[in-house]
């Protein structure tokens, strides 16, 4: 029975990764992990990544947003405590939209911009006593690290990552 090893490859250049994972993945060598300390752009095509869906839930957060704006103001300035402002009818809704407008507008962004971003730390596990899973600390400084799991000849691997420019070349067996 084989073990699988995994092998981290380590960059100094984000052009250099990014060529790097092309090559890896035109050999058909699946890459588990690309670890990185800024994005790299295009690396979520080069990986085959698919599309995220924190667009859909940001227009969720902005519908929810909306309606409890909407809801808040149809009851402070219709039902609970309606003014007479500039001979703007004070009874009904829909005749004060327009003057409405710029606080539902704020609302939906707040509750878009602060749902998204807990969302985004709860997902990647950025909360308060969550654990790194970066095998490197380095690569939250200045280094890229690609992690590969294989089963089998660790070698051929080996190689391809010093071809394609790794600086740095470690293997833990699993």
């Amino acid at each position: 029975m084989s073990s699988k090893t995994t092998i981290y490859g380590i960059f100094d250049d984000e052009e250099i990764l990014l060529s790097s994972v092309k090559e890896i993945r035109a050999k058909e060598i699946e890459i588990k992990e690309v670890y990185s300390p800024f994005p790299v752009h295009g690396l979520d095509k080069a990986l085959g990544l698919k599309e995220t869906r924190m667009a859909i839930t940001a227009f969720i957060y902005g519908c929810i947003g909306i309606s409890l704006a909407a809801l808040m103001i149809y009851n402070i300035m219709i039902v609970d405590w309606p003014q007479n402002i500039g001979g703007k009818p004070n009874f009904s809704f829909y005749h004060n939209v327009p003057s409405f407008v710029p606080i539902l507008f704020e609302c939906t962004v707040l509750f878009a911009a602060h749902l998204m971003s807990i969302t985004y730390l709860i997902r990647c596990g950025l909360y308060p006593g969550g654990k790194s899973d970066s095998p490197d600390v380095r690569t939250t400084d200045d280094k890229f690290l690609m992690e590969i799991e294989i089963e089998g000849d660790v070698s051929s691997v080996k190689d391809i990552l010093k071809q394609t420019g790794a600086s740095e070349i470690n293997e833990k067996q699993a």
